[in-house]
């Protein structure tokens, strides 16, 4: 009878070694392809709402999105994801400029500026002994990254009587201290990505599965199963699109946002006759 035994394969990797202790190849992940969306016709569309919603990292259920807090095991964190999309593959990212969150392209020098890197000048020795000043870039690090903004649209596609939502924006967002001596934090909003041209790279990127490691989710699945956790904080309005906490305080925000949420699946309920 034959015995299967476990294959090491040994890649080199400057002076290291990196062992992968697995049988096969993993390249699932990497031939996904995002999954075409369904056609829609403008005249098929009865109704349609846009929201927007927050995703804590806090939350336990939101944690495959933060860790791994650095790459591991061929994954990464959704942040460094964007990142590497940003840095290797000329991922177009956006500033928000009053309400139009795609108005604005952002240089690869703001993305690292939003994200608390500083320019610094920093003594270096030329070859003559001389000594000179020159600007140097500190580090930053993506683990400031708390939560996520979504932008999506949610409506009625009556041609095949079904109720849809579409993601438009994802906006990871930077949660931290100014003054370590007060306890306030501050929001600065990285960047916005289209979300039709980050779903290729999502698709590509593994996500833990906690019942799983043979089978592991990517991060397209993630959002297109809705394998999140949020709540809505702002609904197209004629207001200027403000947000809930414009007009509400401390539970009141809540309430609001399962108000809406409420409305969005009672419209579908109530088109159908039991």
């Amino acid at each position: 009878m034959a015995t299967m035994f476990l294959q090491c394969f040994i890649t080199k990797n400057s002076n290291a070694q990196v062992l992968q202790e697995l049988p096969y190849v993993k390249n699932h992940t990497q031939d996904r392809r995002p999954v075409a969306y369904q056609f829609v016709r403008e005249a098929d569309v009865m109704w349609s709402k846009i929201v927007w919603r927050r995703i804590e990292l806090s939350e336990r259920a939101n944690q495959h999105l933060f860790f791994p807090t650095t790459p591991m095991d061929g994954r990464m964190s959704l942040i460094d994801v964007l990142l590497e999309g940003i840095h290797t593959q000329g991922l177009i990212v956006y500033g928000d400029n009053g309400n139009d969150e795609f108005a604005k392209i952002l240089t690869v020098d703001e993305v690292h500026s939003n994200l608390g890197s500083e320019m610094q000048q920093v003594q270096v020795m030329k070859e003559d002994g001389s000594q000179v000043l020159m600007n140097q870039e500190s580090g930053y690090t993506s683990s400031e990254i708390l939560s996520y903004l979504i932008k999506e649209l949610w409506y009625f596609d009556k041609q095949r009587s079904v109720m849809e939502v579409r993601i438009i924006g994802l906006c990871p967002v930077r949660v931290y201290q100014k003054d370590p001596n007060v306890p306030d934090y501050s929001n600065v909003q990285v960047f916005w990505a289209y979300y039709p041209d980050i779903r290729k790279l999502l698709s590509n990127a593994e996500c833990f599965n906690p019942q799983n490691d043979a089978a592991r989710l990517n991060f397209e699945d993630v959002f297109e199963k809705r394998l999140f956790s949020s709540y809505i904080y702002a609904e197209s309005n004629m207001y200027d699109n403000r947000s809930i906490n414009q007009y509400a305080q401390n539970h009141e925000i809540l309430l609001e946002s399962e108000k809406i949420k409420e409305q969005i699946f009672n419209f579908e309920q109530d088109l159908w006759e039991y």
